[in-house]
């Protein structure tokens, strides 16, 4: 598929729906297969959705999507994406692993948008491939399966294996299958359809810079945050921070307190308890294991940080996200 012009027209790509798929994310990549036939007067692509049983599939947003058929009933196929979305990180079904497992050992490309590596992952389809994923997943996905090779990339193309971080990057991967397989004039074609200004390559980054972010330009205040983000594990001291972009601590709490309305301390507190909340929430880690990763020294004073933040306790957070 990425690697090859296809042997006969139309290629077939099918989209294995799994419950709470993002929609956002199967729209972007199943849209380019559609608009590239329309645009090039030729049946290029057809796309086949599935589920396990072929019954319809709730997205996350609550839309269901009525599929062709079932897992057993499934067409021939020269590529298969895998479309999941909130959590992905709890699906488990012995079926649907062992069918992704004999659909990989066929002269087919498998791969999964958004959160769908998860799926991958979990049915050992991704050992010895790089992979990427959503952003915001990546730090759990990474202490769940830490022998993969993660990256933050936009999207990845890995021989006969494509990952991609979900949201419209779905587009930008079709974007590149198509103008390998048909040529850049049309792949630009379809990107203008979209009102999609250029084609993004796997190493454009997933989330917004920093100032744009933050809506801050301050240089010095920006290339702290960044060495916060970067030290979430194993936190530096204000006065080092301070050091590090020649300021004093005064200096530093001034900007913090006139740009982001905090101070250092607290901001990046607030980091901190923000990805300790995403590792309880995504993985299975024990709750010290949590602290520890988000650099408190104790799940005693992890705990009471927590709940001041956030109304509950680490424990609570997650008996309350798998009742």
């Amino acid at each position: 598929m990425f690697h090859r012009k296809p042997a006969s027209l139309p290629e077939r790509v099918g989209f294995f729906l799994v419950p709470q798929f993002a929609m956002l994310s199967f729209a972007s990549a199943l849209e380019p297969l559609r608009s590239a036939n329309r645009l090039s007067g030729r049946a290029l692509y057809s796309w086949h959705i599935l589920s396990k049983d072929g019954a319809p599939v709730l997205a996350s947003n609550g839309i269901p999507v009525v599929p062709e058929a079932g897992i057993e009933q499934a067409p021939a196929l020269d590529a298969l994406v895998v479309c999941a979305g909130i959590d992905a990180h709890l699906y488990e079904d012995r079926a649907v692993f062992a069918w992704l497992r004999r659909m990989a050992r066929r002269p087919i490309e498998i791969g999964a948008i958004s959160l769908g590596p998860y799926v991958l992952a979990r049915a050992g389809l991704l050992d010895g491939y790089r992979c990427t994923l959503h952003w915001e997943n990546l730090s759990g996905f990474t202490e769940a399966f830490p022998e993969l090779e993660v990256t933050s990339e936009l999207f990845e193309i890995d021989r006969d294996r494509f990952t991609c971080s979900g949201g419209i990057a779905g587009l930008d991967l079709m974007l590149q299958l198509i103008g390998r397989q048909h040529g850049p004039d049309l792949a630009t074609a379809v990107s203008e359809q979209f009102i999609h200004e250029r084609i993004r390559d796997r190493h454009d980054r997933q989330r917004m810079a920093l100032p744009a972010r933050l809506g801050v330009r301050h240089p010095k205040l920006l290339a702290v945050v960044k060495r916060m983000e970067e030290t979430l594990e194993e936190p530096v001291s204000c006065a080092e921070l301070a050091r590090g972009v020649k300021l004093s601590g005064r200096q530093l709490e001034r900007l913090f307190r006139k740009y982001l309305g905090r101070t250092p301390t607290r901001y990046y507190l607030d980091l901190r308890l923000k990805h300790a909340r995403l590792l309880l929430l995504q993985t299975d880690m024990s709750v010290l294991d949590v602290a520890l990763a988000a650099g408190f020294v104790s799940a005693s004073h992890f705990s009471k940080c927590y709940r001041e933040q956030f109304g509950k306790t680490p424990r609570e957070e997650r008996g309350s996200e798998r009742a």
